[in-house]
C-alpha cells in the first residue's frame, strides 16, 4: 500500500500544479447565476401557486426527471442506505425546500437568499457538537460577525410580518445544515451513488410536501406562462442541469475553490431581487446582509487556504 502511494505521489503533485480547468470555472460561474437567480424565479412561482403546492411540484417533477437519467446512465437505481436517505430527504427536501418556498411567499427573495446561507455557520456548530470537529481560529470571529448580521436582518426588537419569513429562512438553513451533518455520517458508513441518492431523497422528501399541499391548499395553481416558466426553471436548470454541473465542479476543482461558488449565490440573489423585483433592503438589513456575506467570505477564504496547504503538502 505504501508503494502504491509512493507511485501515485508524483502524479498527485503534478495534478495539483496544473492550472484550473476553464470549463469547471465556467460551470462554477453558471451555478452561481442559476442558483442565485432562482430565488427570483421561485418568488415569481409562489405568486401563482401556494408555497407547498409549488414546493411539492418542484420536488416530484425533479425526482421524476432524475430517475430516467439514472437509468440511461446505467447508474444504480435501488435505494441505498434507506434510513439515512429517508431522514436526509425529510430534512433536505421536505424541510429545506418547503421552508424556503414558504419564506419566499411571506418575504423578500434577496433577504431570504442571504438568511438561508447562514447554513455554514449552523453546520460549524453542529459539527462541533455531534462530529467532534472543533471550531478553530478564523471560524470564531466569522460566526460572531454572522450572528450580528443575523440580528440586524431579523430585527427581533421590531416584530412584523417580514420577521416570520426571516425565521423560516433561517430554519431552512438549519435543516440544510442538519442534513449535511447526516450526509457526512452516512458517507463514513455507506458508499452511495450521488445521482441515485439525490433522486431517492427528493422522492421520499416530496411525499410529506404533497400531503401538506393537499391539506393546506385553498386554490389550484394559475397555469400561465410565468408559472410554467418558473416551474420548468426549477425542474430543469436549477435541479437537473445544476446538479450535473456541481458534480463536475467537485470532481475538477478543489473543495475550497468550489465553495466560492456558494458565496456568489446569495450575492446574485440579492442583486437579482433588487433589479427585477425592486426589493431594496433597508439600511440595517443591508448592513446585516453585508456582515453575513463577509463572514461567509472569511470561511471560504479559510477553506481555500487549507485546501491549498493540504495540496502543497502532499
Amino acid at each position: 500500500m505504501s508503494s502504491q502511494s509512493q507511485t501515485n505521489e508524483p502524479h498527485a503533485r503534478a495534478s495539483t500544479n496544473r492550472p484550473l480547468p476553464y470549463l469547471a470555472i465556467l460551470c462554477l460561474a453558471g451555478l452561481a447565476a442559476i442558483w442565485g437567480y432562482n430565488w427570483v424565479v421561485m418568488k415569481v412561482g409562489v405568486r401563482y401557486a401556494e408555497p407547498f403546492t409549488f414546493a411539492a411540484m418542484r420536488a416530484v417533477l425533479s425526482a421524476a426527471f432524475l430517475f430516467p437519467v439514472i437509468a440511461a446512465l446505467h447508474r444504480p437505481l435501488r435505494l441505498q442506505a434507506p434510513l439515512f436517505t429517508a431522514i436526509i430527504g425529510i430534512l433536505q427536501t421536505t424541510g429545506f425546500v418547503g421552508l424556503i418556498t414558504w419564506a419566499l411567499e411571506q418575504g423578500a427573495a434577496g433577504r431570504t437568499s442571504v438568511l438561508v446561507y447562514t447554513m455554514p455557520f449552523w453546520l460549524l456548530l453542529m459539527a462541533w457538537m455531534f462530529l467532534g470537529e472543533r471550531v478553530r481560529g478564523l471560524q470564531w470571529p466569522a460566526v460572531i460577525i454572522a450572528l450580528v448580521g443575523l440580528v440586524l436582518v431579523l430585527r427581533p426588537w421590531q416584530l412584523e410580518g417580514t420577521s416570520f419569513s426571516s425565521l423560516l429562512a433561517v430554519a431552512a438553513g438549519f435543516c440544510w445544515a442538519a442534513a449535511s451533518v447526516l450526509l457526512k455520517v452516512m458517507n463514513k458508513r455507506h458508499t452511495v451513488d450521488v445521482l441515485s441518492f439525490t433522486a431517492w431523497q427528493l422522492l421520499i422528501g416530496s411525499i410529506p410536501l404533497v400531503v401538506i399541499a393537499i391539506l393546506t391548499a385553498d386554490s389550484t395553481p394559475v397555469w400561465n406562462t410565468a408559472f410554467i416558466g418558473a416551474l420548468a426553471f426549477n425542474v430543469l436548470p436549477a435541479n437537473a442541469l445544476a446538479w450535473v454541473m456541481w458534480l463536475y465542479v467537485l470532481r475538477s476543482l478543489p473543495a475550497g475553490t468550489a465553495g466560492v461558488g456558494t458565496l456568489a449565490i446569495p450575492v446574485v440573489g440579492v442583486l437579482s431581487a433588487w433589479l427585477q423585483l425592486g426589493e431594496r433592503p433597508s439600511t440595517l438589513e443591508g448592513i446585516g446582509m453585508l456582515l453575513i456575506l463577509a463572514a461567509l467570505a472569511a470561511l471560504t477564504l479559510r477553506g481555500l487556504l487549507l485546501s491549498r496547504n493540504a495540496r502543497q503538502g502532499t
